[in-house]
Protein backbone atom coordinates (compact mmCIF):
# COMPACT_ATOMS: atom_id res chain seq x y z
CA UNK A 1 0.00 0.00 0.00
CA UNK A 2 1.30 3.35 -1.00
CA UNK A 3 1.68 6.16 1.93
CA UNK A 4 0.33 9.57 1.72
CA UNK A 5 3.96 10.29 2.30
CA UNK A 6 5.20 8.93 -0.74
CA UNK A 7 2.75 11.14 -3.10
CA UNK A 8 4.47 14.45 -1.28
CA UNK A 9 1.92 14.79 1.26
CA UNK A 10 2.23 15.54 4.98
CA UNK A 11 0.54 13.20 7.47
CA UNK A 12 -2.89 14.26 9.51
CA UNK A 13 -0.71 14.72 12.28
CA UNK A 14 1.89 17.13 10.43
CA UNK A 15 -1.36 19.34 9.44
CA UNK A 16 -3.35 20.13 12.88
CA UNK A 17 -2.32 23.08 14.44
CA UNK A 18 -1.51 23.16 17.51
CA UNK A 19 -3.94 25.64 19.46
CA UNK A 20 -2.15 27.25 22.12
CA UNK A 21 -4.09 28.91 25.24
CA UNK A 22 -4.00 32.58 25.33
CA UNK A 23 -3.27 34.73 28.46
CA UNK A 24 -6.80 35.87 28.89
CA UNK A 25 -8.54 31.84 28.12
CA UNK A 26 -9.94 30.22 30.72
CA UNK A 27 -9.63 26.17 30.36
CA UNK A 28 -11.17 25.34 33.26
CA UNK A 29 -15.12 25.11 33.11
CA UNK A 30 -15.79 26.08 36.63
CA UNK A 31 -13.54 29.28 36.70
CA UNK A 32 -14.98 30.43 33.34
CA UNK A 33 -18.46 30.16 34.76
CA UNK A 34 -17.80 31.76 38.10
CA UNK A 35 -16.18 34.47 35.31
CA UNK A 36 -19.15 35.12 33.67
CA UNK A 37 -21.09 35.12 36.80
CA UNK A 38 -18.59 38.01 38.09
CA UNK A 39 -18.59 39.63 34.86
CA UNK A 40 -22.70 39.56 34.98
CA UNK A 41 -22.35 41.68 38.23
CA UNK A 42 -19.79 43.62 37.58
CA UNK A 43 -22.23 44.85 34.39
CA UNK A 44 -25.19 45.38 36.53
CA UNK A 45 -23.10 47.35 38.95
CA UNK A 46 -22.04 49.39 36.29
CA UNK A 47 -25.17 50.01 34.78
CA UNK A 48 -26.88 51.41 38.68
CA UNK A 49 -23.46 53.42 38.95
CA UNK A 50 -24.92 54.77 35.47
CA UNK A 51 -28.36 55.17 36.79
CA UNK A 52 -27.48 56.79 39.54
CA UNK A 53 -24.84 59.49 37.52
CA UNK A 54 -27.75 60.36 35.17
CA UNK A 55 -30.55 59.77 37.63
CA UNK A 56 -31.60 63.56 37.22
CA UNK A 57 -32.29 63.20 33.19
CA UNK A 58 -33.80 59.81 33.28
CA UNK A 59 -36.19 61.10 35.78
CA UNK A 60 -37.30 64.05 33.31
CA UNK A 61 -37.82 61.02 30.77
CA UNK A 62 -39.58 59.49 33.11
CA UNK A 63 -41.73 62.18 33.74
CA UNK A 64 -42.05 62.86 30.22
CA UNK A 65 -43.43 59.33 29.93
CA UNK A 66 -46.07 60.34 32.45
CA UNK A 67 -47.31 63.02 30.80
CA UNK A 68 -47.94 61.31 27.52
CA UNK A 69 -49.62 58.86 29.47
CA UNK A 70 -52.00 61.57 30.14
CA UNK A 71 -52.57 62.88 26.61
CA UNK A 72 -52.46 58.88 25.88
CA UNK A 73 -55.37 58.53 28.50
CA UNK A 74 -57.36 61.64 26.93
CA UNK A 75 -56.97 61.02 23.31
CA UNK A 76 -58.40 56.79 24.18
CA UNK A 77 -61.28 58.12 25.36
CA UNK A 78 -62.23 60.49 23.15
CA UNK A 79 -61.23 57.46 20.53
CA UNK A 80 -64.84 55.78 22.31
CA UNK A 81 -67.15 58.67 21.08
CA UNK A 82 -65.53 60.03 18.32
CA UNK A 83 -63.91 57.70 16.30
CA UNK A 84 -61.11 59.63 13.94
CA UNK A 85 -56.81 59.18 13.86
CA UNK A 86 -54.85 58.81 16.82
CA UNK A 87 -53.15 62.36 15.45
CA UNK A 88 -56.36 64.44 15.82
CA UNK A 89 -57.94 63.33 19.01
CA UNK A 90 -53.95 63.91 20.71
CA UNK A 91 -54.62 67.29 18.55
CA UNK A 92 -57.88 67.66 20.49
CA UNK A 93 -56.31 67.16 23.72
CA UNK A 94 -53.80 69.28 23.56
CA UNK A 95 -55.65 71.99 22.38
CA UNK A 96 -57.96 71.60 25.12
CA UNK A 97 -55.50 71.67 27.41
CA UNK A 98 -54.18 74.83 26.34
CA UNK A 99 -57.21 76.69 26.16
CA UNK A 100 -58.46 75.83 29.73
CA UNK A 101 -54.96 77.27 30.50
CA UNK A 102 -55.91 80.02 28.84
CA UNK A 103 -59.21 80.36 30.51
CA UNK A 104 -57.38 79.89 33.98
CA UNK A 105 -55.28 82.88 33.21
CA UNK A 106 -57.65 85.11 31.89
CA UNK A 107 -60.89 84.71 33.87
CA UNK A 108 -58.76 83.73 37.32
CA UNK A 109 -55.38 85.12 36.70
CA UNK A 110 -56.57 88.18 38.49
CA UNK A 111 -58.51 86.85 41.32
CA UNK A 112 -55.20 84.57 41.85
CA UNK A 113 -52.66 86.74 41.79
CA UNK A 114 -54.66 89.46 44.67
CA UNK A 115 -55.29 86.43 47.32
CA UNK A 116 -51.67 84.84 46.03
CA UNK A 117 -50.79 88.37 47.51
CA UNK A 118 -52.25 88.62 50.24
CA UNK A 119 -51.91 84.61 51.91
CA UNK A 120 -48.04 85.07 52.41
CA UNK A 121 -48.75 88.37 54.71
CA UNK A 122 -52.07 85.98 56.21
CA UNK A 123 -49.92 82.90 57.38
CA UNK A 124 -47.08 84.95 58.89
CA UNK A 125 -49.75 87.10 60.54
CA UNK A 126 -50.99 83.76 61.99
CA UNK A 127 -47.87 82.51 62.72
CA UNK A 128 -46.75 85.13 64.59
CA UNK A 129 -49.87 85.26 66.75
CA UNK A 130 -49.20 81.22 68.01
CA UNK A 131 -45.65 82.00 68.62
CA UNK A 132 -47.32 85.07 71.29
CA UNK A 133 -49.98 82.58 72.27
CA UNK A 134 -47.25 79.90 73.15
CA UNK A 135 -45.31 82.89 74.86
CA UNK A 136 -48.69 83.92 76.99
CA UNK A 137 -48.73 80.29 77.98
CA UNK A 138 -45.37 80.31 79.45
CA UNK A 139 -42.90 79.04 76.62
CA UNK A 140 -40.62 81.80 76.12
CA UNK A 141 -40.05 82.45 72.78
CA UNK A 142 -38.68 85.81 71.52
CA UNK A 143 -40.94 86.79 69.15
CA UNK A 144 -37.79 89.72 67.72
CA UNK A 145 -35.30 86.72 67.04
CA UNK A 146 -37.87 84.85 65.66
CA UNK A 147 -38.91 87.78 63.23
CA UNK A 148 -35.16 88.90 62.49
CA UNK A 149 -34.38 84.96 61.33
CA UNK A 150 -37.64 85.11 59.34
CA UNK A 151 -36.17 88.32 57.35
CA UNK A 152 -32.64 86.51 57.05
CA UNK A 153 -33.74 83.77 55.61
CA UNK A 154 -36.15 85.36 53.36
CA UNK A 155 -33.92 88.60 52.15
CA UNK A 156 -30.77 89.25 50.34
CA UNK A 157 -29.40 89.05 47.39
CA UNK A 158 -28.22 85.55 47.39
CA UNK A 159 -31.11 84.26 48.52
CA UNK A 160 -32.92 85.63 45.59
CA UNK A 161 -30.41 84.76 43.10
CA UNK A 162 -31.07 80.74 43.90
CA UNK A 163 -34.76 81.50 44.60
CA UNK A 164 -34.97 83.11 40.60
CA UNK A 165 -32.16 80.55 39.43
CA UNK A 166 -34.75 77.64 41.06
CA UNK A 167 -37.66 78.56 39.07
CA UNK A 168 -35.91 79.13 35.56
CA UNK A 169 -34.25 75.81 35.92
CA UNK A 170 -38.21 74.50 37.61
CA UNK A 171 -39.09 76.34 33.86
CA UNK A 172 -36.65 74.64 31.88
CA UNK A 173 -37.78 70.86 33.09
CA UNK A 174 -41.40 71.67 32.55
CA UNK A 175 -40.71 72.65 29.14
CA UNK A 176 -38.51 69.68 28.38
CA UNK A 177 -41.40 67.19 30.11
CA UNK A 178 -43.74 68.79 28.03
CA UNK A 179 -41.70 68.26 24.44
CA UNK A 180 -41.22 64.96 25.21
CA UNK A 181 -44.48 63.77 26.68
CA UNK A 182 -45.86 65.53 23.35
CA UNK A 183 -43.39 63.41 21.33
CA UNK A 184 -44.27 59.78 23.25
CA UNK A 185 -47.60 60.36 22.70
CA UNK A 186 -48.13 61.43 18.86
CA UNK A 187 -45.61 58.31 18.16
CA UNK A 188 -45.74 56.11 20.62
CA UNK A 189 -44.84 52.51 18.68
CA UNK A 190 -41.58 54.32 17.23
CA UNK A 191 -39.96 54.39 20.74
CA UNK A 192 -42.01 50.87 21.87
CA UNK A 193 -40.09 49.29 18.75
CA UNK A 194 -36.64 50.93 18.93
CA UNK A 195 -36.18 49.52 22.37
CA UNK A 196 -37.88 46.30 21.95
CA UNK A 197 -35.06 45.71 18.77
CA UNK A 198 -32.73 46.09 21.43
CA UNK A 199 -33.45 43.25 23.64
CA UNK A 200 -32.84 39.41 22.09
CA UNK A 201 -35.65 38.15 19.73
CA UNK A 202 -37.32 35.82 22.28
CA UNK A 203 -37.82 38.42 24.97
CA UNK A 204 -39.35 40.68 22.72
CA UNK A 205 -43.27 39.25 23.61
CA UNK A 206 -42.74 39.19 26.70
CA UNK A 207 -41.27 42.86 26.92
CA UNK A 208 -44.62 44.33 24.64
CA UNK A 209 -46.74 42.18 27.31
CA UNK A 210 -45.07 43.91 30.03
CA UNK A 211 -44.85 47.30 28.28
CA UNK A 212 -48.70 47.21 27.68
CA UNK A 213 -49.55 46.39 31.08
CA UNK A 214 -47.34 49.25 32.28
CA UNK A 215 -49.01 51.42 29.92
CA UNK A 216 -52.47 50.43 31.18
CA UNK A 217 -51.94 50.74 35.11
CA UNK A 218 -50.00 54.10 34.49
CA UNK A 219 -53.17 55.40 32.77
CA UNK A 220 -55.28 54.18 35.52
CA UNK A 221 -53.53 55.44 38.06
CA UNK A 222 -52.61 59.26 36.75
CA UNK A 223 -56.63 59.08 35.82
CA UNK A 224 -57.67 58.08 39.65
CA UNK A 225 -55.15 61.11 40.64
CA UNK A 226 -56.84 63.73 38.44
CA UNK A 227 -60.47 62.60 39.59
CA UNK A 228 -58.98 62.97 43.38
CA UNK A 229 -57.14 66.44 42.38
CA UNK A 230 -60.31 67.20 40.91
CA UNK A 231 -62.51 66.32 43.97
CA UNK A 232 -60.32 67.82 46.31
CA UNK A 233 -60.08 71.00 45.05
CA UNK A 234 -63.40 71.83 43.89
CA UNK A 235 -64.83 70.34 47.30
CA UNK A 236 -62.53 72.95 49.42
CA UNK A 237 -63.20 75.67 47.22
CA UNK A 238 -67.46 75.81 47.42
CA UNK A 239 -67.36 74.76 51.25
CA UNK A 240 -65.08 77.45 51.94
CA UNK A 241 -66.55 79.94 49.63
CA UNK A 242 -69.88 79.23 51.14
CA UNK A 243 -69.11 79.90 54.93
CA UNK A 244 -67.43 82.99 53.14
CA UNK A 245 -63.94 82.17 54.40
CA UNK A 246 -61.19 84.58 51.94
CA UNK A 247 -58.92 83.35 49.34
CA UNK A 248 -61.57 80.17 49.02
CA UNK A 249 -60.65 79.84 45.33
CA UNK A 250 -57.11 80.29 45.94
CA UNK A 251 -57.48 77.60 48.74
CA UNK A 252 -59.29 75.19 46.71
CA UNK A 253 -56.81 75.40 43.70
CA UNK A 254 -53.84 74.86 46.08
CA UNK A 255 -55.09 71.83 47.85
CA UNK A 256 -56.36 70.53 44.39
CA UNK A 257 -52.51 70.65 42.89
CA UNK A 258 -51.23 69.44 46.33
CA UNK A 259 -53.17 66.48 46.19
CA UNK A 260 -51.14 65.49 42.85
CA UNK A 261 -48.75 64.08 45.68
CA UNK A 262 -50.46 61.99 48.31
CA UNK A 263 -50.08 61.17 51.55
CA UNK A 264 -47.85 64.63 51.68
CA UNK A 265 -49.85 66.91 49.70
CA UNK A 266 -52.97 66.66 52.22
CA UNK A 267 -51.09 67.93 55.18
CA UNK A 268 -49.59 70.94 53.37
CA UNK A 269 -53.16 72.30 52.22
CA UNK A 270 -54.83 71.44 55.50
CA UNK A 271 -52.86 73.45 57.40
CA UNK A 272 -52.07 76.31 54.91
CA UNK A 273 -56.54 76.24 55.26
CA UNK A 274 -56.45 76.29 58.85
CA UNK A 275 -54.06 79.32 59.23
CA UNK A 276 -56.60 81.16 56.60
CA UNK A 277 -59.55 80.45 58.92
CA UNK A 278 -58.10 81.26 61.90
CA UNK A 279 -57.27 84.40 60.51
CA UNK A 280 -60.86 85.41 60.51
CA UNK A 281 -61.62 84.21 64.09
CA UNK A 282 -62.33 80.96 66.14
CA UNK A 283 -65.43 80.33 64.53
CA UNK A 284 -63.93 80.50 60.78
CA UNK A 285 -60.86 78.13 62.14
CA UNK A 286 -62.90 75.71 63.41
CA UNK A 287 -64.85 75.48 60.38
CA UNK A 288 -61.68 75.23 57.91
CA UNK A 289 -60.69 72.37 60.86
CA UNK A 290 -64.43 70.66 59.69
CA UNK A 291 -63.78 71.15 55.42
CA UNK A 292 -60.52 69.64 56.07
CA UNK A 293 -61.86 66.65 57.89
CA UNK A 294 -64.52 66.24 55.62
CA UNK A 295 -63.14 66.48 52.56
CA UNK A 296 -59.87 64.72 53.14
CA UNK A 297 -62.18 61.44 54.66
CA UNK A 298 -64.19 61.94 51.77
CA UNK A 299 -61.22 61.48 49.63
CA UNK A 300 -59.55 58.66 51.35
CA UNK A 301 -62.67 56.45 52.02
CA UNK A 302 -64.82 56.85 48.77
CA UNK A 303 -62.18 58.25 45.87
CA UNK A 304 -59.51 56.56 46.42
CA UNK A 305 -60.97 53.16 47.24
CA UNK A 306 -62.37 53.29 44.16
CA UNK A 307 -59.53 54.47 42.08
CA UNK A 308 -57.27 51.55 44.07
CA UNK A 309 -60.03 48.95 42.65
CA UNK A 310 -59.29 49.85 39.20
CA UNK A 311 -55.46 50.39 39.19
CA UNK A 312 -52.40 49.38 40.77
CA UNK A 313 -52.93 48.38 44.48
CA UNK A 314 -49.56 49.98 45.88
CA UNK A 315 -49.37 49.92 49.73
CA UNK A 316 -49.23 53.19 51.40
CA UNK A 317 -46.00 52.63 53.77
CA UNK A 318 -44.45 51.70 50.46
CA UNK A 319 -46.11 54.71 48.61
CA UNK A 320 -44.53 57.53 51.52
CA UNK A 321 -41.52 55.66 51.97
CA UNK A 322 -40.94 56.20 48.51
CA UNK A 323 -41.81 59.69 48.46
CA UNK A 324 -39.53 60.60 50.83
CA UNK A 325 -36.47 58.76 49.45
CA UNK A 326 -37.27 59.99 45.93
CA UNK A 327 -38.15 63.76 47.78
CA UNK A 328 -34.86 64.02 49.57
CA UNK A 329 -32.87 62.91 46.01
CA UNK A 330 -34.80 64.71 43.77
CA UNK A 331 -37.19 67.45 45.02
CA UNK A 332 -40.60 68.22 44.39
CA UNK A 333 -40.29 66.61 41.41
CA UNK A 334 -39.13 63.39 42.27
CA UNK A 335 -42.13 63.57 45.31
CA UNK A 336 -44.49 63.89 42.12
CA UNK A 337 -43.05 61.07 41.01
CA UNK A 338 -42.60 58.34 43.37
CA UNK A 339 -45.94 56.26 43.31
CA UNK A 340 -46.04 55.64 39.46
CA UNK A 341 -42.66 54.42 39.82
CA UNK A 342 -42.82 52.32 42.36
CA UNK A 343 -46.77 51.36 40.07
CA UNK A 344 -44.31 50.50 37.44
CA UNK A 345 -41.69 48.90 39.16
CA UNK A 346 -44.96 46.57 41.07
CA UNK A 347 -46.07 45.82 37.41
CA UNK A 348 -43.01 44.54 35.99
CA UNK A 349 -42.08 42.45 39.29
CA UNK A 350 -45.60 40.93 39.07
CA UNK A 351 -45.01 40.01 35.20
CA UNK A 352 -41.27 38.35 35.99
CA UNK A 353 -43.08 36.27 38.79
CA UNK A 354 -45.74 35.50 36.39
CA UNK A 355 -43.48 34.24 33.89
CA UNK A 356 -41.37 32.33 36.32
CA UNK A 357 -44.65 30.54 37.63
CA UNK A 358 -45.92 29.56 34.19
CA UNK A 359 -42.31 28.30 33.41
CA UNK A 360 -42.57 26.15 36.47
CA UNK A 361 -45.76 24.72 36.09
CA UNK A 362 -44.73 24.20 31.98
CA UNK A 363 -41.84 22.32 33.36
CA UNK A 364 -43.77 20.06 36.35
CA UNK A 365 -46.18 18.87 33.07
CA UNK A 366 -43.42 17.91 31.11
CA UNK A 367 -41.88 15.84 33.72
CA UNK A 368 -42.42 12.03 32.91
CA UNK A 369 -45.21 10.28 34.81
CA UNK A 370 -43.74 7.70 37.59
CA UNK A 371 -43.43 4.34 36.14
CA UNK A 372 -45.78 1.79 38.05
CA UNK A 373 -44.65 -1.35 39.89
Amino acid sequence: MTSDASFGGASPASNRVEEQVGPSDITDPRIRHEAKRAFTWLGVASLFALAVLLSGSLLVIFAGIVFATLIDGGARLIGKVLPVHRGIRVTIVLVATLGFLVWTAQFAGNRVAVEAGQLPATIQAQFFRGLEWLRQHGIQVDVADVQRLARQATGGVSQLTRAVGGMIGALTTMFLIIVLGIYFAVEPDIYRRGVAWILPADKRDRFQGTLEAMGRSLRRLMFGRIIGMAVEGIATWLMLAIYGVPMAFLLGLITGLLAAVPNLGAPVSGAIMILVGFSGGMDMGVYTIIVYTVVQTLDGYVVVPFIARQTVDLPPALVLAAQLIMGVLFGILGLALADPLVAMIKVWLESEADHNQRHQDDDVTLQPAPAAV
